[in-house]
């Protein structure tokens, strides 16, 4: 009976002793893996290279960044400018044509400089040729503006230039077409100013038409 412990008990020995043996091995082939890398130091050859591209980088963002403060002011004076052009342009937009009615108001005050007191004929004859001279230099002016002048008398009535006023009857005038122009409208460009105002023509009534039915 003693031999078969002592068997038994030399037989249990191996086999509890080998997995710490061979444990042992692999934890210490494990810490020099990691320790390993970590042992190396950036050399300073590497060290001056990052500085170099440091002090490249900040020299470039500081560049950049006049560069960009340099646009932001060229664009902030592009902005003014502009908004003092537009102010001039609203402000002195009818320069030109205020220049061109200063001779019609001229005009207007030779005329009215004429003596018609003793209603002198010679008198008139000369404020209503100083009156054409004033038309013409209106219409002269008007002309340089693309201001153009609505007439249309003996025309279709047109509802996008004409505002009828009333409508009469006539033997003359076919119906719908305009018997007299009461004010003349205008144009500015292809822009209405301000309409024609007229009497649109319309047929007779029949004689007897409101009678019995």
């Amino acid at each position: 009976m003693s031999r078969k412990k002592q068997a038994a008990d030399t037989s249990a020995v191996p086999k509890t002793a080998k997995p710490k043996k061979q444990a042992q091995p692999d934890a210490e082939a494990g810490l020099e893996a990691d320790t390993g890398p970590q042992a190396e130091t950036p050399s300073e050859a590497d060290i001056s290279q990052l500085r170099a591209e440091l002090e490249a980088a900040r020299a470039k963002a500081a560049e950049d960044f006049d560069k960009f403060l340099r646009a932001k002011a060229e664009a902030e004076n592009v902005q003014r400018r502009a908004q003092v052009e537009i102010a001039n342009a609203r402000k002195y937009g009818i320069e030109r044509f205020a220049a061109e009615l200063l001779a019609v108001r001229d005009s207007l005050e030779l005329a009215r400089t004429v003596d018609i007191q003793h209603e002198n004929q010679t008198a008139l004859e000369q404020m209503h040729e100083g009156l054409d001279l004033t038309l013409k230099l209106m219409d002269s002016a008007f002309q340089k503006f693309s201001l153009t002048v609505i007439d249309p008398q003996g025309e279709k009535f047109d509802p996008e230039k004409h505002q009828a006023m009333s409508m009469v009857e006539s033997d003359e005038v076919a119906p719908g077409y305009v018997v007299q122009v009461v004010q003349k409208g205008y144009l500015l460009h292809d822009r209405l100013l301000r309409p024609a105002m007229v009497l649109v023509a319309k047929a007779r009534e029949a004689e007897g038409s409101g009678g019995n039915t």
